[in-house]
């Protein structure tokens, strides 16, 4: 007699192996939602993959770089280009600001060796988001590499790498897209393959590596993939992109606008001495609306009380220092709706309402569903 299996199939278990073609059709995809001509690599891993991938694809000791920080990922960026080697200039403004095309114009022009640029467009920690098409201007007219946190952002705003002349433009699925977290993408310009190639120090044989996948995978016309790809993940990115294909990418981004406006209506209405923590609205990320809370009132211990009557809702503390004082709204994906935007300050009334402090929920909800456009 054989042995029979008694284990139970399972959609998100039995999976057939994903194919050569279907990989690119996918990449082909993300190509689209980016309007963009420029090779697009999907990379099998968190966006933070792609993102250091292609700083030491393209960095090395003779790189000279302006880094911008306007949240602690422009940070992070740093790091990695001084460990690289690179020389970096960093341009950091405030938290509750936005850099301006004007600040990184100056910054070249002392710096006019700088031939490497990093900018994050939103930062989903801060709530800031950034002008990236002016910056871009400027950057292309300064002839320096142009490398673009998007992660964000995708989803919620436009990005558009070949009308802003972005070289390296990283994104994710897991935030305005409403996907998955476990795949992410960059696309790559001539320039910027150019400049890894001339790189001794850029990543072979490696998982950081975007020179394999352009030689072992786009030079090859697509057909042989490095390595087995994670089929799940890969799935969820499609049926994330099918998603917003059959919404149309405009409509996405409005209910991100619209929650945006929403939530930053809603809790000036609130009262109870929260206040937007970017000070001007058009500053401040349609991804997320960060706040800023009373003195003497802990953000974090307001976030956990808050949490107590709903954990499902897209509210977080700042990170780190920030814990003291912000709040952030993580109105994405399929949190960018009024209805998310009224639960959060609900019970965000709710919770300063238990510290002793004098809030109008009613008001609140009002002016959240005024602004809603």
């Amino acid at each position: 007699m054989t042995e029979e299996s008694t284990a139970v199939t399972h959609p998100f278990l039995d999976l057939a192996p994903l194919s050569a073609a279907r990989f690119a059709s996918i990449e082909d995809r993300v190509a689209r939602l980016l309007s963009t001509t420029q090779d697009v690599v999907i990379m099998q891993g968190e966006a933070l993959l792609p993102l250091e991938g292609a700083i030491r694809g393209c960095a090395g000791p003779g790189t000279t770089a302006l880094n911008v920080i306007t949240g602690p990922y422009g940070q992070t960026f740093g790091d990695w280009l001084r460990d690289c080697g690179a020389t970096v200039h960093d341009l950091a403004v405030p938290f509750h600001t936005a850099v301006t095309a004007d600040q990184v114009r100056e910054a070249l022009a002392a710096h006019p060796e700088i031939d490497f640029v990093s900018l994050v467009h939103a930062e989903a920690a801060t709530g800031n988001t950034n002008p990236v098409a002016e910056i871009g201007a400027v950057v292309r007219e300064h002839g320096a590499l142009f490398y673009l946190d998007a992660v964000a952002s995708i989803g919620a705003e436009p990005v558009l790498p070949d009308a802003w002349g972005v070289d390296l433009c990283v994104i994710g699925g897991q935030k305005a897209m409403g996907g998955p977290a476990g795949v992410s993408a960059v696309s790559v310009s001539e320039r910027a393959w150019a400049r890894m190639a001339a790189n001794p120090k850029a990543p072979r044989r490696s998982y950081l590596s975007l020179l394999d996948w352009k030689e072992r995978w786009i030079d090859g016309g697509r057909k042989v993939l490095l390595h087995a790809p994670a089929q799940l993940e890969m799935l969820a990115l499609e049926a994330c992109v099918e998603r917003i294909e059959s919404e149309g990418l405009e409509t996405v981004m409005a209910r991100h606008r619209s929650a945006a406006a929403a939530t930053r209506a809603g809790a000036l209405a609130l009262g109870g001495g929260l206040e937007p923590y970017v000070y001007e609205a058009t500053e401040a990320a349609p991804v997320a609306t960060t706040l800023r809370t009373l003195s003497g009132v802990v953000a974090s211990e307001l976030v956990a009380s808050a949490l107590k009557t709903d954990p499902a809702l897209p509210l977080a503390a700042g990170g780190g220092a920030l814990a003291q004082e912000m709040i952030r709204v993580n109105h994405y994906g399929p949190d960018a709706t009024l209805k998310t935007v009224q639960a959060c300050l609900t019970t965000l009334g709710t919770a300063l309402g238990a510290h002793g402090v004098t809030v109008d929920v009613k008001a609140a909800q009002e002016a959240a569903a005024a602004a809603w456009k």
